[in-house]
């Protein structure tokens, strides 16, 4: 008889950005399918995600993954039920508006490596600053690059896991990195982004490391980090027309405080209108525009106005479910016809 350890992950209650959490489940003779797959449950009183007097809260599976770290395991990313069945206030993949996987997206994940011993990132030395940015983006060498084997071991696992890892490269400041990740489907992109960064996190504790999603961990001069979305419907990527960009841009004005409600935490912090970004409090869209709320890819304009538009205001701690629900629901606000 063959035993699996099924990892059980799922985003906890707390705010104002929720974590991840996990346990395992052994089960015997596994056939690595999701539909074999069984509903558990934890205690959500010891993650702000219920009562002590009425702790239980369930785990439904949504997607696995093989987990190349152990052997006969698995990732299991769920959702979290009430016990009635019914999704819970914390679900955000729920609110998800895309049963029929039309939205396609690309996050582009990035994120700060940090020392355990000086909760500063790595590359930053104790009591001081490191030169200027300019010199860190993609660069190679000891002298400007820190953390690559972390970078690397993650990039392998993710890929050996089946995640569609398109890319990674170093940031503009030492110690930040980004993982670029796509799906046909928006549950499948937020899954698999928060698969990954498990995988990242659960990869520092042997290196001494920490994570930071922080958007502006580092006061100064230098990047936030974002986890901007691109994104596509049938129309955008059909559309042939300026006219209907500019129609769906148009359609995340009005709605700026509803998008950046859901885009992360202190993300006012880093959305100041410098370092490639545009101001919290404003809304603008552009070709090629990287200090734009929306970005149109040159790509796109070259393609007859056909491809996809990149959101450049969500934070790198935002919840992917959350960003991609807003996003759908504001395009789906636009009436213009959708082609298969």
């Amino acid at each position: 008889m063959s035993k699996a350890k099924l990892e059980y992950i799922w985003l906890d209650g707390y705010q104002p950005t929720q974590e991840l959490r996990s346990k395992t489940k052994i089960v015997n003779d596994f056939d690595g399918k999701l539909e074999s797959c069984p509903m558990w449950s934890f205690d959500g009183s010891s993650t702000l995600q219920a009562e002590g007097n009425s702790s239980d809260c369930l785990l439904k599976p949504v997607a696995i993954y093989p987990d190349p770290s152990r052997e006969n395991g698995y990732f299991v990313m769920t959702e979290v039920l009430n016990p009635d069945g019914t999704p819970h206030p914390s679900n955000g993949r729920a609110m998800i508006d895309d049963d029929d996987n039309d939205f396609w997206f690309g996050f582009e994940q990035e994120y700060f490596i940090m020392d355990n011993k000086t909760d500063l990132p790595l590359g930053f030395p104790r009591g001081g600053f490191p030169g200027p940015q300019g010199q860190y983006y993609c660069s190679v060498g000891g002298r400007y690059t820190w953390g690559r084997d972390l970078v690397e071991e993650h990039l392998d696992l993710c890929l050996q896991a089946g995640l569609n890892i398109e890319g990674i490269n170093q940031e503009v400041a030492p110690g930040q990195w980004e993982y670029q990740n796509f799906a046909k489907g928006a549950k499948k992109a937020g899954d698999e982004i928060w698969v990954a960064r498990y995988i990242l996190n659960k990869l520092t504790e042997k290196y001494g490391y920490y994570i930071e999603l922080h958007p502006k961990p580092i006061h100064g001069d230098w990047n936030g980090s974002g986890m901007h979305a691109n994104f596509s419907n049938g129309t955008l990527r059909t559309a042939g027309s300026k006219e209907v960009y500019e129609k769906i841009c148009e359609a995340f004005r009005p709605v700026t405080k509803e998008h950046i409600a859901v885009y992360g935490a202190y993300n006012d912090q880093r959305l100041t209108g410098k370092h490639e970004t545009q101001s919290i409090d404003q809304f603008s869209y552009g070709v090629s525009d990287r200090g734009a709320s929306i970005r149109i890819p040159i790509a796109t304009v070259e393609s007859g106005w056909k491809g996809w538009l990149e959101d450049r205001r969500p934070a790198s701690n935002a919840d992917p479910y959350k960003v991609a629900a807003r996003i759908i629901k504001t395009v789906k606000s636009v009436d213009v016809p959708v082609e298969a």
